[in-house]
C-alpha cells in the first residue's frame, strides 16, 4: 500500500521562497514518475509539474515555469517542490501524487499561503 506524505507548507510574502518535501513509500519509488498538484479554494485541482522516474525529464505548468523545479533523490524515496518568486496567485493546497498500476496515490497536502 502506497503511502505519501508531504510536508513544507506554510505562509510566505509575495516574491519568496518555499520548499516542499514529499516522503513516499510502500512502491519501488525509482520506477515511477511523481508530480505534484494544487487545489485553490473554488478551483479544479491542476497539475503542477511532474518527474520522470530517473529524473532526467520534467515538465511544468505554464503558469509556474522558471518559478518552480521540481526533483526527486532516488536513494531517500523523495521528491521535492522548490518554489520561487511566489505570487498570491500560488495560494493553495500541494499535494504530491503517484499512479501504481491502476491506483493513484495522494498524500494528505501541504497549505502554501502567499500574502503580504
Amino acid at each position: 500500500q502506497g503511502q505519501i506524505v508531504e510536508s513544507g507548507g506554510g505562509l510566505v510574502q509575495p516574491g519568496g521562497s518555499l520548499r516542499l518535501s514529499c516522503a513516499a513509500s510502500g512502491f519501488t519509488f525509482s520506477s515511477y514518475a511523481m508530480r505534484w498538484y494544487r487545489q485553490a479554494p473554488g478551483k479544479e485541482r491542476e497539475m503542477v509539474a511532474v518527474i520522470s522516474s530517473a529524473g532526467g525529464v520534467t515538465n511544468y505548468a505554464d503558469s509556474v515555469k522558471g518559478r518552480f523545479t521540481i526533483s526527486r533523490d532516488n536513494a531517500k524515496n523523495t521528491v521535492s517542490l522548490q518554489m520561487s518568486s511566489l505570487k498570491p496567485e500560488d495560494t493553495a493546497v500541494y499535494y504530491c501524487n503517484v499512479d501504481v498500476a491502476a491506483t493513484r496515490y495522494w498524500g494528505q497536502g501541504t497549505q502554501v499561503t502567499v500574502a503580504s
